[in-house]
């Protein structure tokens, strides 16, 4: 399993952040990796609403079918993600902020491929530091996106 952490603050009200995270149509807006998402079953989204989302790194494309296990607006949201070869992700949104203060967002990505350590080393290979590079780039760009800038 890999994992990956992100955290920004983002000088903007928590609801409109929560807002536009968890718009699919907005995606395209903040997410680097992101092409396409199709077939939301619900919005606004809730518990169980499903998704299926198109990525791209390292040039090449795969599906992800995402299902929202956990959501407590405004604060927090888990997707769990099955992709291609038995492959398996967790997103985790984390939203605060004191009032005052800028809105601060928690991102967490664990992916798990398959072929236990074997899987893993290969992933270490192919993938590398990407991952981390592209959550920090997508939570730039949210902030800009947010903050007008």
């Amino acid at each position: 399993m890999s994992t990956v952490h992100a955290k920004i603050d983002i000088r903007a009200p928590l609801e409109q952040v929560w807002e536009t995270v968890m718009d699919p149509s907005r995606l395209k807006d903040w997410v680097t990796i992101h092409r396409s998402v199709a077939d939301v079953s619900a919005e606004p989204l809730t518990r169980g609403a499903t998704m299926n989302q198109v990525l791209h790194i390292r040039g090449v494309s795969f599906r992800v079918h995402w299902t929202l296990t956990d959501v407590r607006a405004p604060n927090r949201a888990e997707w769990e993600g099955q992709g291609p070869a038995y492959s398996r992700a967790r997103i985790l949104y984390e939203l605060s902020a004191d009032g005052d203060g800028p809105t601060v967002f928690k991102y967490t990505n664990e992916f798990m491929v398959p072929g236990g350590r074997l899987g893993n080393v290969a992933t270490r290979v192919i993938v590398g530091h990407t991952s981390e590079h592209e959550a920090n780039q997508s939570l730039a760009r949210l902030k800009a996106l947010l903050e007008g800038t």
